[in-house]
């Protein structure tokens, strides 16, 4: 699976790595002589889903282009307490510089994986999709949005450019859902789905007569979305989204709507715990 955008990847990889050590580690500098080749393994530490690991690879690989990484896992794989995910081998102060980086993108990413992967079990067999959001750290969205669909998740729009999408705001801009949905079609890319979130049956009502191509049920209750359902009677898309917690996400699996949209997966999902462990000096540079 492609993460993309591979010249912002390294970019960003790069700022964080100034972050952690502005001015050089001096640690590392000041422990391990110059030129010491070292090796250490992942470990993993806390079950999951594993995402990341082309990140994590790129992170020493920008210290260090020489780095011997072997993989013992691949994205998308489920990992277990004690298991060894890699060992690394390379420049020693590389290897240590480089640990939290990389452990932080690794670590960040398999959580969303995890989280997303215990979601998306929920809509097996069903024809409901499971879609994430844009609340994503700053910077952090092509990460995790990766690490959604490692987990058996979905992208919906990538960024504001990806598609037409008429919230409340929106909405309130243009006068009303039938003056929104009028605006873009006539002046948005025809190659664009219209889509319009409503939080009423009224606004159901309203968004179908206005012709939208997706309407998004936010935070109703399960009989409201039922009702909406039945309104729309397939003459359009339905997505649902607000408060979608797992065992709210049973409840929307029988429901049938077509795609459900969760913020949680990456904004409240927890790190899966990783540690890099054994490390130990091959060789040093003689005198």
């Amino acid at each position: 699976m492609d993460i993309g955008c591979p010249n912002a990847i390294d970019d960003h990889i790069r700022m964080a790595l100034r972050e952690d050590m502005p001015n050089g580690d001096v640690t590392a500098l000041a422990v391990v002589p110059e030129g010491c080749t070292a090796s250490v393994d992942l470990v993993c530490k806390q079950e999951g889903v594993i995402a990341g690991l082309s990140v994590f690879s790129r992170a020493f690989e920008l210290l260090d282009p020489s780095v011997c990484i072997e993989f013992h896992v691949l994205d998308g794989d489920e990992v277990a307490v004690g298991q060894h995910l890699a060992t690394l081998r390379g420049d020693a102060r590389a290897l240590l510089s480089g640990e939290r980086t990389a452990l932080n993108y690794l670590q960040r990413m398999s959580g969303i994986a995890t989280y997303t992967r215990s979601v998306s079990r929920v809509f097996e067999g069903t024809k409901t999709r499971l879609l994430d959001t844009r609340k994503t750290a700053p910077g952090m969205r092509c990460f995790e949005k990766y690490a959604v669909r490692v987990g058996g998740g979905m992208s919906h729009r990538f960024d504001l450019s990806g598609g037409v999408m008429l919230k409340d705001n929106h909405i309130a801009a243009a006068g009303g859902i039938t003056q929104a949905v009028a605006a873009a079609k006539e002046r948005a890319p025809f190659v664009f789905r219209v889509e319009v979130e409503v939080e009423t049956l009224e606004q159901v009502r309203e968004a179908l007569e206005a012709g939208a191509d997706v309407i998004m049920l936010d935070n109703m209750s399960i009989e409201q979305m039922a009702k909406a359902l039945a309104i729309i009677d397939g003459k359009a898309k339905v997505e649902c989204s607000g408060n979608v917690t797992l065992e709210r996400a049973k409840d929307l699996a029988r429901l049938g709507v077509d795609y459900v949209s969760c913020g949680a997966l990456t904004h409240s999902a927890g790190i899966l715990d990783l540690s890099m462990k054994g490390f130990s000096l091959i060789d040093r540079p003689s005198a």
